[in-house]
């Protein structure tokens, strides 16, 4: 799962429309970034046959702790002047959790059934910011809520035996990743910059406190290459949304984020000889058709309030 999602930014849209070109660059470096972030799930999960998740979460930020060294280098320190620094740092370590949690959940589980467990992500976002932040959701928007979850029931089958245990995992990791979007939230007033660098370097520095008790060095030459792309496509898909946000309107590239579907599907199938059932289908299907509606009404609703519709 990755730092950066459409979901940080669809609630502060764009005010003002750009022109189609901007948009279709959007799209494209979206769904590049998609692309490249099913291919660091992929990864991921064919590295955890030998290492441990810790280790390869870490190895996954180095990407981008790397990156924002070099940004330190140019801007200072003053990159981590933050309204709110206490959750800035708790977002990290939330960012630590779920992504780790997450690569140890499809050391077991095909990666199409995870990324589509995953999608449930935007309508905890929305639960927690009725309960947290106080905002308020209409009928529709709760209605959107309980069809995304039901559709992750036809996923996962409860007592079915269809998915391994470990699925459950990935809606704890689905879980925290939402509340790195509440924390987004209630740290809009920062930068992204700051919000990148701070995430990088906390997650970062939380990871490092335990690598050294799973720590296994490679023992081959390509177990090192694809460590080292993993940090680098990792980083590169951080890259990819950031561009695509700058472009155009998180409204408008958010639906590409449910392509990941269709990438975990095709890596699962080719790397790993896993295909996911009907009943995958069938639940992302209705999962991703609730996120969309989610996303678009609080698109709508940011508009109404900001009196730009």
């Amino acid at each position: 799962m990755s730092d950066i999602k459409i979901s940080d930014t669809v609630i502060n849209p764009v005010s003002k429309t750009k022109p189609r070109s901007s948009a279709t660059r959007g799209l494209i470096f979206m769904a590049v970034g998609m692309f490249l972030f099913s291919a660091g799930d992929m990864l991921a999960k064919y590295l955890t046959a030998d290492f441990h998740a810790v280790q390869i979460m870490w190895s996954r930020q180095a990407g981008l702790m790397g990156g924002v060294v070099i940004l330190i280098a140019f801007r200072g320190l003053s990159v981590f002047r933050s309204t709110h620094p206490r959750l800035q740092i708790t977002r990290g370590a939330a960012a630590a959790g779920s992504g780790t949690i997450f690569i140890f959940a499809v050391a077991y589980v095909p990666l199409a059934d995870a990324v589509a467990v995953s999608f449930v992500a935007p309508f905890m976002v929305t639960i927690m910011g009725a309960l947290f932040l106080g905002e308020k959701v209409g009928i529709r928007r709760w209605t959107a809520v309980i069809i995304g979850f039901l559709g992750t029931l036809v996923v996962i089958r409860p007592g079915a035996d269809a998915v391994h245990p470990a699925v459950f995992l990935v809606l704890i990791a689905a879980g925290l990743f939402a509340t790195r979007q509440i924390l987004s939230r209630a740290l809009s007033d920062d930068k992204t910059t700051t919000t990148i660098a701070y995430t990088a370097l906390v997650s970062g520095a939380i990871l490092s406190t335990a690598l050294p008790i799973v720590w296994k060095t490679p023992q081959t030459g390509q177990a090192v290459l694809i460590f080292v792309g993993l940090a680098i496509i990792a980083a590169a898909a951080e890259i990819c949304i950031i561009k695509a946000l700058e472009f155009t309107e998180a409204v408008i590239v958010a639906p590409v984020h449910y392509s990941l579907i269709i990438w975990g599907t095709m890596y699962g199938y080719v790397i790993f000889n896993d295909l996911p059932d009907i009943w995958t289908w069938v639940g992302a299907a209705i999962i991703s058709t609730s996120g969309i509606y989610t996303l678009y009404r609080e698109h709508h609703l940011s508009k109404q309030a900001s009196g730009t519709e």
